[in-house]
């Protein structure tokens, strides 16, 4: 099971206030949030340009997806260098990449392949940019309050996300496609011009990466590949990781069924997108209830629980309910998904210190390429059993996930950690049964 945190340092609640106090957090958090914002709108547009194009169905579907699967293609070959290189610059430097892409796609008339290249190529460098962030989230906030951060993050994201589309249909009725994709850019340039000022220039070592090392024997690649073999080498990441991927991977292959589900059962025009709309807002309530009334250890007993709770209420689509109890269980199905901010003291305290940047890269990534194949591998199986049977099939999935991490035990004896400047193991892995939140 999960072991909860040690009660004489881990028992003590932080508040959403507290975290938003820290300036440097609050400049992190604003400007992701607008980014997610900015990407949504991209996303959106030139899912929308491309369908307008070519009257493809599938090309549109593989424009709105292009951004997900390369993610992980950039953390496992460029990871290390969230780790390496200084922050400010490679945040920076990711927010005007993002914005360059936007720019290109609304300025140049290109090919559709070209085009589908432009987002991909973006998309390598997230994790590198995205890691970085979130090592600098792990460093400034301490114990509960890196929590309480990872989940103001998550329900940033999911309003950001809403708005985004929502935003793109108004911009592009408005003033078309590539004036849309211009203002997806300008976002982008927004977030990278402020954290080019604000952010503070961390000296070297500040940020705890070890310089020359991604350019050592074999370069960044090399570095990339060996540190991400590491990690997933290590038995207590490697699970937590999987805990953190699985569950939402089985949620957005049943979510990719909704509209689907609602065109079977003859559901009124519209209604589709409310039942899309109950996973967002249960996860966005699930997150705020869990995280700020609950204490650490008693997040992290809830842990199986709360997966046990994504999975359950989408059984009950065997039987294909209505519209208003598909909502309420689709609505239980979003709040458990709060599950993951239990597993985020116990993750943070399991990775080295010298790899935390390419651990989150690769927990990002690893999780946006699941939730990408999801949808493919349940929508396949809606084939021959149906939708209702189909993400009933995923709420299963779910279950037995919950089932496997209740298995868990604590290791009995310390595992030796990796050294991602050397490719040495010294040390002691630090693991989440007995270290302290931090």
């Amino acid at each position: 099971m999960i072991p909860t945190a040690e009660p004489a340092q881990g028992n003590h609640r932080a508040t959403y206030r507290e975290v938003l106090a820290e300036p440097r957090f609050r400049l992190l958090f604003s400007t992701r949030a607008v980014a997610i914002t900015a990407g949504s709108l991209r996303i959106a547009t030139f899912s929308v340009l491309v369908f307008a194009a070519t009257g493809s169905a599938l090309l549109s579907a593989l424009a709105f997806g292009i951004g997900f699967l390369p993610q992980l293609f950039g953390s496992l070959l460029l990871g290390s260098l969230a780790d390496q290189l200084p922050p400010r610059a490679l945040i920076a430097g990711g927010y005007a990449l993002e914005a360059a892409a936007a720019l290109l796609l609304a300025l140049v008339r290109m090919p559709i392949a070209a085009s589908l290249g432009v987002v991909a190529l973006a998309a390598l460098a997230t994790p590198v940019f995205g890691g970085a962030s979130s090592r600098l989230v792990a460093q400034w906030l301490k114990g509960d309050a890196y929590v309480l951060g990872r989940s103001l993050n998550n329900i940033a994201s999911s309003g950001a996300q809403l708005f985004g589309l929502a935003l793109g249909g108004a911009v592009v009725a408005v003033l078309g496609p590539h004036r849309a994709l211009a203002v997806s850019a300008a976002l982008y340039l927004g977030c990278a011009l402020a954290i080019r000022v604000r952010l503070p220039r961390l000296k070297l070592g500040e940020f705890g990466g070890t310089p020359g090392s991604a350019r050592g024997d074999g370069g960044a690649v090399r570095a990339s590949l060996h540190g991400a073999g590491l990690l997933l080498r290590g038995h207590t990441v490697r699970r937590l990781m999987l805990a953190q991927w699985l569950p939402p991977a089985f949620v957005a292959g049943a979510e990719g069924l909704i509209v689907a589900y609602a065109g079977g059962r003859h559901f009124a025009p519209g209604w589709y997108a409310v039942l899309m709309g109950c996973l967002p807002v249960g996860m966005l309530v699930g997150d705020l209830l869990v995280g700020r009334l609950l204490r650490p250890p008693t997040r992290e007993r809830l842990v199986v629980p709360l997966i046990a709770l994504t999975g359950l209420p989408l059984v009950g689509f065997a039987t294909e309910p209505g519209v208003g109890v598909s909502s309420c269980l689709l609505l239980l199905c979003g709040f458990g998904l709060a599950y993951g901010l239990g597993l985020q003291r116990p993750f943070l305290d399991a990775l080295p210190q010298d790899g935390q940047g390419q651990a989150f890269g690769l927990l990002g990534s690893g999780s946006m390429t699941l939730q990408g194949v999801g949808p493919a591998c349940f929508g396949s199986v809606a084939a021959g059993i149906g939708t209702g049977g189909a993400i009933a099939l995923a709420g299963v999935a779910a279950v037995l996930t919950a089932g496997w991490i209740h298995t868990w035990h604590p290791p009995t004896s310390p595992v030796p950690v990796p050294n991602y400047s050397t490719g040495s193991q010294n040390g002691t892995e630090q693991h989440a049964c007995s270290s302290p939140a931090q």
